[in-house]
């Protein structure tokens, strides 16, 4: 069976679904299809029904911030009074305290006391004096930690913390990672803010050094792009789930054509242009022919790091008031908890509430393999611990695994990636977008971005660079709230 579409989206994550409601206002002729059986990607919400009760979790806290106007009206045309404004609260659970994020002067100085407060100063300027006068390089993520925070701040959340997340030392981690996540960051503007905080002045529309505030569809980030997925199939587009390629065909120079399979049924889709965000390892192994061995052969040296989720359903109304909270220490499972009805109220049902516990783990390894039961059994003890629950009051529980979720940066991803992405720039019609398309760690609203610039290329026949999106020089948190939205 075969069919001919102007424009194919593979993926119907934040990126295609974006490029997919640029290209519907347009009129362009496309078809999206997409391998999971919902739409949203990495951004997807889960229900889960127990009896007459209906639980909804997303796939970890996705709050919407940026620096992009368009961004948010984008969404606010879509969700319009299904958007609401959530004032943040998280927190950090080290060494048995809980710190807020972002950072509460008098509470942190009491929890880690005087004697360590003075070491976290000494460290740092010891760091200046090594890294800024006597000019030690700063050659990976440990070296950036240290120069921006000094060694003892920088183990205490930061170090560890990520080490939990990609699985491999900080040394072994490329300072690209810092640069990307929290460039313009470190002890002096930590305190900067906080004096601004203390001492505030009035402000106009300017980005804010730590979001406070952010925006969260009423029924979880899933919404935006269910609404995107109504419209355009209102518009008589077809998205098609549950269908994914196996072949790519190209001439070297365009991509021709692409085979798509669903329910063990088979069609080629011939094309114009191809928009996707299939994980960039993944989407060379599609191409026909193999590209060439250089390219393979650094291919192989690009790796994902995986997760697994445990969404525990619970008989009480509610456990913190945090959105999310981070455990750095490498002695607890798990990297992240997301208490869902803190995000909105609607996400779970009157009176009671859910965590989404985030592990960080590679595929086949240990954490990967634990069986549901395994897995909360492992956790519980941490939870009652801490004080967040019993197992009475535990209703159910749900296992969740996700592959390719975050791409490692190590120390020579960089050399290997840049072969891969001169061989892929070399197909003129091929777009790819998103965090796994592009092996790039970015939030949700860059990949929205990525596919709306993807679109735009082909609407206006002037290809957009989509490489520079997600690499700004300045924080990763700053975002852009609007006026006459501030809380």
């Amino acid at each position: 069976m075969s069919i001919k579409r102007n424009i194919l989206i593979i993926g119907a994550g934040p990126a295609g679904m974006s490029a997919a409601m640029e290209l519907c206002r347009a009129g362009k002729d496309f078809l999206v299809v997409e391998r999971s059986d919902r739409v949203g990607g990495l951004a997807k919400t889960y229900i889960i029904k127990e009896g007459g009760l209906e639980f909804r979790t997303d796939n970890g806290p996705h709050r919407f911030f940026s620096k992009n106007k368009y961004l948010y009206d984008f969404i606010e045309e879509l969700l319009k009074e299904k958007w609401v404004l959530v004032r943040r609260q998280s927190r950090q659970f080290i060494g048995g305290k809980f710190y807020d994020y972002p950072i509460n002067a008098k509470q942190a100085l009491g929890n880690i006391g005087p004697k360590k407060s003075i070491r976290i100063l000494l460290d740092y300027l010891a760091a200046q004096v090594k890294y800024r006068i006597l000019g030690k390089k700063i050659e990976n993520f440990e070296d950036y930690i240290i120069v921006n925070f000094g060694r003892t701040l920088g183990e205490f959340n930061m170090i560890n913390y990520t080490e939990k997340i990609w699985g491999i030392p900080a040394k072994e981690i490329h300072a690209d990672w810092a640069r990307q996540r929290i460039k313009g960051l470190s002890l002096f503007s930590v305190l900067k803010d906080i004096t601004c905080k203390t001492f505030p002045k009035k402000s106009s529309d300017t980005p804010k050094t730590l979001v406070d505030a952010f925006y969260f569809p009423e029924y979880g980030t899933g919404l935006i792009y269910e609404t995107i997925k109504k419209q355009i199939e209102g518009n008589g587009y077809h998205i098609h789930t549950d269908t994914y390629p196996i072949k790519i065909t190209h001439d070297g120079k365009k991509i021709i054509s692409c085979n798509l399979t669903n329910k063990g049924i088979e069609r080629v889709v011939a094309l114009d242009h191809l928009i996707e965000s299939v994980p960039l390892v993944e989407f060379l192994n599609l191409l026909s022919p193999s590209p060439p061995r250089k390219i393979m052969d650094s291919m192989k040296s690009l790796r994902y790091r995986d997760q697994v989720y445990l969404f525990i359903t619970l008989d009480k109304e509610y456990v913190t008031h945090d959105q999310w909270i981070y455990f750095p220490d490498k002695n607890i499972p798990f990297g992240r908890v997301s208490e869902m009805r803190n995000f909105s109220k609607k996400m779970s049902p009157e009176g009671k509430t859910s965590l989404f516990v985030e592990f960080f783990c590679f595929k086949g390894d240990h954490i990967w393999n634990l069986s549901k039961e395994q897995l909360f059994e492992l956790s519980l003890p941490y939870f009652e611990t801490m004080g967040f629950f019993n197992r009475n009051e535990v209703r159910n529980y749900y296992l969740f695994k996700q592959e390719g979720v975050y791409p490692i940066y190590d120390l020579q991803y960089k050399k290997y990636l840049s072969v891969v992405k001169e061989y892929l720039d070399g197909f003129e019609n091929l777009y790819y977008i998103g965090r796994p398309g592009r092996f790039k760690y970015n939030n949700q609203d860059h990949s929205l971005e990525m596919g709306i610039l993807a679109a735009r290329s082909i609407i206006e026949g002037s290809r957009y660079n989509i490489e520079d999106i997600a690499s700004g020089s300045e924080y990763f948190e700053k975002g852009y709230v609007p006026k006459n939205r501030a809380v």
